[in-house]
């Protein structure tokens, strides 16, 4: 067996080590990997090429940010807490269950990059669950503020992970039927949708009931 393609492993670890560009970096590993292999190096360019000419649309992901940039400059995020601080009845936690919700909801019909932490979290609903939180308990220390920001963030995480397997034309459902399948047991995607249904149920009412706990340990902890 040839163990010279596994130097591929060691660039990476050692350019990213030494803070090299990681773009760099990993071309250089996917060279070096395939030249190794016994690979041609204008087939191994080839590769990178198709595969970079397949994937393009992933690069349309990095339009977003720069609108997503210019809207907090002229002040989403203000406008994101003045409607909170105008909404009778609006709490912390009722605010990111029902984001988590929504989440969890638009995830399972397939549209899982609706929400996100760039997208969605930073941008509006982190700055509107620290409103909320301030409109009921008052001001927060900055640990304070910084423990909302990241259970909004959480939020966006549980929502995303336990509702995505319920679309059953996702890679991780794809993934699972093939290991399954090789360990004897064909399942259809549908199938295995069907059965990630009581587990994203059970993922929603426990992060709904932590956030909602969550909330309540701040206003004990303001008086």
């Amino acid at each position: 067996m040839n163990y010279w393609p596994l130097a591929g492993i060691a660039i990476v670890v050692l350019g990213f080590a030494l803070r090299f560009n990681p773009l760099l970096v990993v071309v250089s590993a996917a060279l070096a990997t395939g030249v190794l292999a016994g690979l041609d190096l204008v087939a191994v360019i080839e590769a990178l090429g198709k595969a970079f000419n397949d994937n393009r649309y992933i690069s349309v992901t990095w339009i977003i940010l720069p609108v997503i940039g210019l809207l907090e400059r002229y002040g989403l995020q203000q406008r994101a807490r003045g409607m909170i601080e105008g909404m009778r009845g609006a709490t912390m936690g009722r605010l990111l269950v029902a984001y988590l919700a929504f989440r969890q909801l638009a995830s399972a019909l397939g549209m899982k990059d609706i929400g996100g932490h760039a997208q969605a979290v930073r941008p509006l609903v982190a700055p509107m669950a620290e409103a909320a939180a301030v409109k009921t308990h008052g001001d927060l220390p900055d640990h304070a503020r910084d423990e909302v920001k990241a259970m909004a963030a959480a939020t966006d995480n549980v929502g995303l992970f336990f509702g995505e397997d319920i679309f059953f034309a996702i890679a991780s459902i794809l993934l699972i039927q093939g290991v399954f399948e090789s360990a004897g047991y064909p399942l259809t995607p549908l199938q295995l949708s069907l059965w990630a249904i009581p587990t994203a149920l059970c993922a929603f009412a426990i992060h709904a009931w932590r956030v909602l706990a969550f909330d309540r340990r701040l206003g004990r902890g303001r008086r």
